[in-house]
């Protein structure tokens, strides 16, 4: 998942994919360390391996994102 998106930044910024690797990987340093560290580990888990997202085992629609909705509807008052 993280390759795609980098893909996506270098194709829409029409920079090299160097580049968009430093600037993904700053915005995603600078949100795990504003969110809570399950967010952040969970934001870890779905980027790292594209796995959670595509896994046949989880029965979740969104995938990593059910996940990390949860995780932030539990910051806003929500239910986790």
């Amino acid at each position: 998942m993280a390759n795609e998106i980098v893909k996506m930044v270098a194709k829409k910024a029409n920079i090299s994919e160097p580049i968009a690797q430093i600037a993904v990987d700053t915005v995603l340093g600078m949100l795990k360390s504003k969110l809570p560290p399950a967010v952040g580990s969970t934001l870890d888990s779905f980027l790292g391996s594209g796995t959670a997202a595509s896994s046949s085992k989880n029965d979740n629609p969104l995938g990593g994102l059910g996940d990390i909705a949860g995780a932030l509807g539990g910051l806003f008052g929500g239910k986790k």
